[in-house]
């Protein structure tokens, strides 16, 4: 009964952040939006509006907090049964190349334009991984290992998402303008565009062949979401290590479980060992779990605490994009 007891504790922030994702789909749908992206600001037009919601003490903080991160990290969990370690091999060697160093560049240029403009380097790296991997669900995976805070992670989902909707048709029109055939064509939207509902936007618009080579090489980015956090792990475990009180710090650098449930469910995806209807119910629950917790970033949020870096990072995030598209239409040219 006590294990019961502290679950119950959840239940009515856990009933808003449900209740606000559920509109969120309804309004994206309505819109044509990222549903990700309208249920973080909706959540948090519903929390500035109401703020007993998230005041300290409130009943309903522990439920939002749970959404916020434990069920986020289950749903990154459950992203695993989508992919299949068979897509890298698909790929072939020149893609993979393309991609990797896409990402890692993507990444640095992220970094790097942070400093430039002076904004928070964790919000920096968070628009970097966001743009060059999987979109929300890259931040989401790297922000508790880089131990970023709510209000960065919500701005960069936010700005991912605007970008990659822009992309849907831009990428596909520059990939017109630089005369790429079909397959070319899917590798660049692909590569570039964050969400895989807009690189399937993106590449069918250009052909079905277009298409499918861009869910592939989609897929492809997305597995790489492991190593990468394997990467920030070791990273934050070396430079804890510059504290003074080093094993205090090394000891608040966990190693995240749901990276091996992740993979646990790509393996289950690679052999084929579930049916194909319970798969498209794990991969459609993981998409509402995710929209919830989404929801409950928002709810957390405080306008004013976003009004300083938002503007600049809209500009850090626009010039990434640029730079991510430039690239990928150089190296596939090139290669």
């Amino acid at each position: 009964m006590s294990r019961i007891s502290k679950y119950k504790v959840y239940t009515k922030g856990l009933v808003v952040s449900i209740v606000v994702a559920t509109i969120a789909v309804i309004i994206a749908k309505l819109i044509s939006f990222s549903a990700a992206t309208v249920a973080i600001i909706l959540g948090m037009i519903i929390g500035n509006k109401f703020p007993f919601l998230n005041k300290k003490g409130s009943e309903y903080l522990s439920g939002i907090k749970f959404a916020e991160k434990d069920l986020l990290m289950f749903a990154i969990a459950l992203l695993g049964i989508n992919l299949n370690f068979t897509i890298l091999a698909s790929l072939g060697v020149k893609t993979i190349f393309i991609i990797v160093i896409a990402m890692v560049f993507t990444i640095f240029m992220g970094v790097f334009l942070g400093k430039l403009f002076k904004i928070n380097p964790k919000l920096a790296l968070m628009i970097g991984i966001g743009n060059a991997v999987c979109g929300s669900s890259a931040i989401a995976a790297t922000s508790g290992v880089a131990k970023v805070k709510s209000d960065d992670v919500a701005i960069s989902i936010a700005l991912v998402n605007l970008m990659g909707t822009v992309g849907i048709f831009l990428a596909p029109a520059l990939a017109y303008l630089l005369h790429f055939n079909d397959f070319d064509a899917g590798v660049f939207v692909g590569n570039t565009l964050q969400a895989v509902g807009q690189v399937v936007a993106g590449g069918f618009s250009i052909s079905d062949e277009a298409g499918m080579n861009a869910t592939v090489v989609k897929m492809g980015r997305v597995l790489l979401l492991a190593p990468l956090v394997f990467i920030l792990i070791y990273l934050a475990k070396r430079e804890s290590a510059k504290n003074t009180d080093e094993q205090e710090t090394q000891a608040k650098v966990g190693f995240p479980s749901f990276i091996l449930w992740f993979l646990f469910f790509v393996v289950l995806a690679s052999f084929q060992v579930l049916p194909k209807s319970v798969e498209a119910v794990i991969s459609a629950t993981s998409h509402y779990i995710s929209l919830i917790a989404m929801s409950a970033i928002g709810l957390m949020i405080h306008f004013d605490t976003i009004k300083e870096s938002a503007s600049t990072a809209f500009k850090v995030s626009t010039i990434l994009f640029a730079i991510q598209l430039a690239l990928s239409a150089v190296l596939i040219t090139v290669l």
